[in-house]
């Protein structure tokens, strides 16, 4: 065990991956204010739907969240360049797993990968070479690593990768009716739009993606296939981000490549100049039971949490309880309606309620699908009423279909959720069993 993980490797893969990590946060943080998402997002809504006990993040929006990421993009500059590399990554992992909590309306699998590869990396030595702290301090110089420090990112990458797979063995996958869908809305398309309509496209799409999650990381690690999966891995991304145009995931994940090729392909392309390290002696350091230890407890976090919706009553597809956090990728498509009544409890007095005026459009989306934001919203209009002198229970009347299935009936009308307590380990009463046959795909 000490020689796996503690035997001293050459650290290019990991330098040269600091750089390439380091500048795609910086355009994350920067093209989130050029692109709107900043406006949109945290500060023109009056309010956001932040993970549920993490209220005290709504202190950070409106129009202080441009200097927020204007910061946060100068912190990743210093990734970028190694200097003051764990106070720049440190910084920029607190404040990004900030904006990631205080808001769902915009959930995006990337972004809590960015959350932890942003953690991962604070704790790694990503600047002992290839970096200003190097140069200026020579003695943190070094041109090795310990090997858990690459196992640690393969297993991080893997878990992705293979939970994204296992999790499209549905139905609606499985027949290329959900591949056929997103395509759809692709229609208009310069060039591609018409080839993307394609019933064989639908088809290569629907299994190439589960291929590819499965396979491309053992493809990797075997150096006879790794030129292949490299070019299959160059394709699939940037098709995905042509198609479906998904900020800097797709060139995030092309980088993981070079946790993968040898250290004699990365120093002769990329680092010429940088000796190889040719030494293999084992390094046990003192605080080796805390890095075993600390990174055991992670990883099976990392490994529990998808797995978790299993041990929630009903279908994961409909209930939504236990899909964030679990690599579950446009694995399905949405839609909702949902009328508000409520209730007055000095005169009984029972009246529509316009909920739309409190939200922005995303939030209006978002918020006639998902339980855990519908139960916030309920807890919203009671502290608005609340305000006005009126105590009010809230009903949600909400109806869902699932890949454009038929719509059904989600929430219990008849209960007060704002009267009702979250439990995240334990199912939600007030959601409706799920139907038979409620995606588009019918049960026989």
């Amino acid at each position: 065990m000490n020689k796996l993980l503690f035997k001293q490797i050459d650290n290019i893969s990991l330098v040269l991956f600091r750089a390439v990590f380091g500048f795609l946060i910086t355009v994350e943080a920067f093209g989130a204010i050029a692109t709107g998402w900043v406006r949109r997002t945290l500060v023109e809504p009056p309010f956001t739907f932040n993970f549920i006990g993490f209220d005290f993040l709504q202190y950070l929006q409106g129009d202080f969240m441009y200097f927020y990421f204007v910061v946060m993009g100068i912190f990743g500059i210093g990734v970028m360049l190694g200097y003051k590399y764990r106070v720049s990554m440190l910084a920029y992992a607190i404040m990004w797993t900030a904006v990631y909590l205080m808001q769902k309306s915009n959930y995006n699998n990337h972004y809590y990968l960015m959350m932890l590869l942003c953690w991962i990396m604070a704790f790694l030595p990503a600047n002992r070479w290839f970096s200003l702290d190097a140069e200026r301090n020579l003695s943190q110089k070094s041109p090795s690593m310990p090997r858990w420090v690459l196992l640690v990112l393969i297993l991080q990458v893997w878990i992705v990768y293979t939970f994204a797979s296992v999790a499209k063995l549905y139905p609606d996958w499985l027949d290329a009716s959900l591949a056929s869908l997103l395509m759809n809305s692709k229609s208009d398309y310069w060039l591609i739009g018409d080839f993307l309509q394609q019933d064989w496209v639908h088809w290569a799409i629907t299994y190439t993606g589960i291929l590819f999650d499965l396979l491309i990381v053992p493809l990797m690690l075997w150096k006879r296939t790794r030129l292949l999966g490299f070019a299959i891995s160059v394709f699939f991304h940037l098709f995905n981000s042509i198609v479906f145009q998904i900020g800097i995931f797709p060139y995030m994940s092309i980088s993981f490549a070079l946790f993968f090729f040898s250290k004699e392909t990365l120093h002769r392309i990329f680092l010429p100049n940088k000796k190889l390290y040719p030494a293999n002696e084992v390094i046990i350091p003192k605080n080796k039971h805390l890095i075993v230890g600390a990174f055991s407890v992670y990883f099976l976090f990392q490994l529990g949490l998808p797995l978790r919706h299993w041990f929630f009553k009903d279908d994961v597809l409909w209930t939504e309880e236990g899909h964030r956090l679990s690599w579950r990728m446009m694995l399905r498509s949405k839609g909702g309606m949902l009328k508000v009544y409520v209730k007055d409890k000095e005169n009984g007095k029972r009246e529509l309620y316009d909920h739309q005026s409190l939200l922005g459009l995303k939030q209006q989306a978002s918020v006639a699908t998902k339980p855990d934001i519908m139960w916030q919203l309920a807890q919203k209009i009671k502290q608005v009423e609340a305000e006005k002198g009126r105590d009010v229970a809230v009903y949600l009347d909400a109806k869902v279909r699932v890949n454009y299935g038929p719509f059904h009936q989600f929430t219990d009308p008849s209960i007060d959720i704002a009267a009702e307590k979250w439990q995240p380990f334990k199912h939600s009463e007030w959601i409706l069993p799920s139907p038979e046959g409620f995606t588009k795909r019918k049960t026989p």
